[in-house]
């Protein structure tokens, strides 16, 4: 085989992880439009009662790092997460999520970053070292973080995740994350 030949098949190799990681850089304008709806979503009176129900109950951080590392060990789902996957605020994600087909895998966080609900079984339990959760609380005064684009392997689709606030009488007391599907949004 000719020199050419081999660098030309050694680019040819690599082209592809040029094109994924570019297209996994770019955060589409359509997401940033959904922004207004999410947000609205960060309002949804069966969303905050239930963060607000969960923050009167003051767990300790230790508390909530303890049921994280259950969590992440626990494979299936046990009877903790399937009450945060079936409890009225996550009836209220499932319904949300089903409004559009490119939303997917939504979830409801408190004010320590902690599930309150989820429509999918999260891959752990405490987001509150996230950024997910620390830009869209920002500390109570409320914020926005848009993830990066990422390609997930089980859904074969390009998909970021859109963290806004719960908000409550003009203060942030958890944080919501949407899972969009780039692929249908795209249609």
């Amino acid at each position: 085989m000719s020199l050419s030949k081999i660098l030309l098949t050694t680019a040819l190799c690599f082209l592809p992880l040029f094109t994924t990681a570019q297209a996994e850089e770019k955060v589409p304008q359509a997401v940033h439009d959904l922004l207004p709806t999410l947000k609205a979503w960060g309002s949804n009176p069966i969303l905050v009662d239930a963060v607000k129900a969960q923050n009167a109950k003051a767990m300790s951080l230790n508390e909530i790092k303890a049921r994280d590392a259950v969590w992440m060990k626990t494979t299936g789902m046990d009877d903790f997460m399937k009450k945060l996957a079936s409890n009225a605020a996550a009836t209220e994600l499932k319904r949300l999520e089903s409004s559009k087909p490119y939303f997917l895998e939504l979830f409801l966080m408190d004010h320590q970053g902690a599930n309150v609900a989820m429509s999918n079984k999260t891959s752990d339990y405490w987001q509150g070292d996230e950024a997910k959760f620390t830009k869209a609380y920002n500390g109570g005064v409320g914020g926005v973080d848009i993830g990066k684009v990422k390609f997930d392997k089980s859904s074969q689709a390009y998909l970021v995740q859109v963290s806004v606030p719960v908000m409550h009488a003009g203060k942030a007391i958890g944080a919501l994350t949407v899972g969009i599907n780039l692929d249908e949004l795209g249609k």
